[in-house]
């Protein structure tokens, strides 16, 4: 199996920032796209933004754009989301995920596997 392990949320005043990290571990994988999705009381879950594992090409929400930063560590198997000038709108559960293919033996087994989640709160 392929877990991912999520930290970095919390509680955080208006204009404040938080650093989220996932590390993806477990059977021999790879790992494609990674990213952050949201989830807020009462609203569906959302894409905040993804990232590429070769060229690290970025695509972003645009409520997010020119706020939140998405980076990857393909040696540590992890991505961060660097999240900036909070608003209380971002308050939510984040989700990473990771686009990935696990090996075992002569089997292939290709997933999005999804973090546990990790509450964001921005207060005004």
């Amino acid at each position: 199996q392929v877990q991912l392990v999520e930290s970095g949320g919390g509680l955080v005043q208006a204009g404040g920032s938080l650093r989220l990290s996932c590390a993806a571990a477990g059977s021999i994988f790879t790992i494609n796209a990674m990213g952050w999705y949201r989830q807020a009381p009462g609203k569906q879950r959302e894409l905040v933004a993804t990232i590429t594992s070769g060229d690290h090409s970025t695509v972003y929400a645009d409520s997010v754009k020119g706020r939140f930063t998405i980076s990857r560590d393909n040696a540590k198997n992890t991505v961060y989301l660097q999240m900036n000038s909070l608003k209380p709108e971002d308050t939510a559960v984040y989700y990473c995920y990771a686009d990935r293919v696990a090996y075992y033996g002569d089997t292939k087994d290709p997933r999005t596997s999804w973090g546990q989640g990790t509450q964001v709160t921005v207060s005004s």
